[in-house]
């Protein structure tokens, strides 16, 4: 009987391969522990952390997410220990971590959250709203898969409207769902963090070793509840930690070895800090696979249809240019420059460069003629009555010794002419008629003039308005407000909301709290420190510029503080509203004075 040849061991069982490659990604990090068994102690700072999460990246393969939003509100660690710490700059391991999972939880929260705001937008639209979204913002093949539907309802008397509404509201209930429980689960998570945070903070200020086994036991017990949320989070939740029927803990679990005990040692440190990476990581790709089926579509999916548009338009309009350019063997586009260039020359000639050449030369030629004639004024005044006339004589003045003269002249015409003032008096007059003409001929000249100016204004007049509408609409999109963090009213309006968010949950925690629902209440308490962490980013280049920024970062605290009442915050609300002036209804421009 003939014998089977040898199996390639790469197209043997598909077990056996998947073993030896997890075992080959092993090695290394086996490799790695045991020279890190043998390595000396490394210093406690804060650039332990640094090496361990490059040796991470390159040997074990855990990346750390990147950076996108930064935690602005502190841990609830208040002792000297950890204020100095801070200001020299050396901030404790446990600290680094935890800043960490506090940044990557609301960084998922903030995802969560604009795409809560996008659904419970749709939910509240309009009927029109709501099938127009069915059909034309979800993408091409929505749109077919719609249109399809309603051709084949309307072809079977069917109510197309009425089923494109039915599917509208379940597929955003479905999603608001989904996205509320996230939500829940993440803003209960990030409530535990600093509750616990809070019972150990003497814990977590000591030395590092200690530091980070509190820091541990912290983590344990928040992640531990995390996934129990998790899995309690909404029907079918349980498939999701299952595996070929058997189920699996989503989080691994950190060691709590006491410090004091021989087995704590440096590498089971390094160990339990890379696990706490490897958890946030799991974290992420967890909350990444389920926000992907729930998360608000992107730009380019909502507005595909007027993108196509204009793609198809660019598209035709580039064939149609290219079809008259130099390139296909046309001259029509370098003769439409050709009269543009030679329009825009002619009208800049005609209505405005010989305008203005005209205006200048009649001016100095009118303004000659007026020194003329005042000379002859002064020297025919000056002989007549044989003095120097003041520097303060007017023209009408001299104008009136000039006709009294030339009254007293006529009386003996034939004689004066010859050997009297008559004929230079006649002269002069006649140059002050001459004046006079040039005066109402240039006046008449000017409103012509003007006349066809007014008409070349009124017939460029729509590409004017064309253009200052095109350079409103750049300005806009140039210097449009970014969030509750721009500039404007709008900006301001949300910064606000945000304020009047605290406020209201707040109030719900309260609420909760006195009747006895203390896992909404953490709900609601985790909410408020998602909502302050917002609220202190957007007011704090604002509020530094006013000189604010201190006083105001210290009232955001006091509301993130467990052991203050809620009355008391309640009066912190209302004194954030009503006392600094990046969070005013209106600007400090329009601040009435007193």
């Amino acid at each position: 009987m003939a014998t089977s040849p040898p199996q390639n061991p790469s197209s043997g069982d598909p077990s056996d391969a998947s073993s030896l490659a997890a075992a080959a990604l092993e090695a290394p990090a086996r490799v790695w522990r045991s020279l890190v068994a043998r390595l000396p102690p490394l210093p406690d700072s804060s650039s332990f952390l640094a090496a361990v999460s490059d040796l991470q990246r390159r040997y074990l393969g855990v990346r750390r997410p990147r950076r996108r939003r930064r935690s602005a509100l502190p841990l609830p660690l208040r002792p000297a220990a950890a204020h100095s710490a801070r200001i020299a700059g050396e901030m404790p391991k446990a600290f680094i971590i935890l800043d960490d999972v506090v940044q990557h939880t609301l960084t998922n929260l903030h995802s969560i959250h604009k795409s809560l705001l996008f659904w419970q937008a749709k939910a509240e639209g309009t009927n029109s709203q709501k099938v127009y979204f069915i059909i034309f913002e979800r993408g091409p093949r929505a749109f077919v898969d719609a249109t399809y539907q309603t051709l084949t309802r309307l072809g079977s008397n069917r109510r197309p409207v009425q089923y494109i509404l039915h599917s509208a509201s379940d597929m955003v209930s479905t999603k608001l769902a989904a996205l509320t429980s996230m939500q829940h689960c993440l803003a209960t998570f990030l409530a535990e963090i600093h509750s616990e945070v809070d019972k150990c903070r003497e814990g977590l200020t000591e030395n590092s070793d200690k530091s980070l086994h509190t820091l541990f036991i912290v983590l344990n017990t928040t992640f531990s509840k995390l996934e129990v949320s998790l899995r309690n989070a909404g029907e079918g939740q349980d498939e999701l930690f299952t595996h070929d029927g058997n189920s699996y803990e989503l989080f691994g679990k950190l060691p709590e070895v006491d410090v004091e005990s021989s087995e704590w040692t440096e590498a089971l440190a390094t160990d339990g800090t890379s696990l706490v990476y490897q958890n946030l990581q799991k974290l992420d790709s967890f909350l990444s696979s389920q926000l992907s089926r729930h998360k608000r579509p992107n730009r380019l999916t909502i507005y595909w249809l007027p993108y196509t548009c204009g793609a198809v338009g660019l598209s035709v309009c580039s064939l149609w240019l290219l079809r008259h350019s130099s390139l296909m063997g046309s001259p029509d586009i370098d003769n439409w420059v050709r009269d543009a260039k030679e329009s825009v020359a002619g009208f800049w000639d005609e209505h405005v460069e010989k305008p203005v050449r005209y205006f200048v030369n009649s001016h100095f030629y009118y303004l000659y003629f007026i020194f003329s004639m005042v000379a002859m004024l002064v020297a025919f005044c000056e002989q007549t009555e044989g003095r120097k006339l003041p520097e303060d004589l007017s023209v009408q003045a001299m104008l009136e010794t000039l006709t009294m003269r030339y009254e007293k002249e006529l009386i003996h015409p034939i004689q004066n002419l010859f050997s009297g003032e008559l004929a230079r008096a006649m002269l002069i007059q006649i140059q002050k008629l001459k004046l006079d003409l040039e005066s109402g001929l240039l006046e008449m000249d000017q409103i012509l003039r003007a006349n066809a100016i007014n008409f070349a204004v009124l017939a460029a007049l729509p590409a004017f308005g064309l253009s200052l509408l095109l350079l409103v609409l750049l300005r806009t999109w140039i210097q449009r407000d970014h969030g509750a963090e721009g500039r404007g009213n709008i900006a301001r309006c949300q910064r606000r909301l945000l304020l009047v968010d605290v406020e209201r949950r707040l109030m719900e925690f309260q609420h909760y709290r006195d009747n006895g629902m203390e896992e909404e209440a953490r709900c609601k308490f985790g909410l408020v420190l998602y909502t302050l962490d917002r609220l202190c980013k957007a007011v704090e280049s604002h509020a530094k510029e006013t000189g604010e920024w201190l006083s105001l970062r210290e009232d955001i605290f006091d509301l993130a503080k467990l052991d203050m009442g809620t009355p008391d915050k309640m009066i912190v609300v209302s004194r954030l509203k009503w006392m600094y002036n990046c969070l005013l209804p209106f600007s400090s421009s329009r601040l009435p004075r007193l």
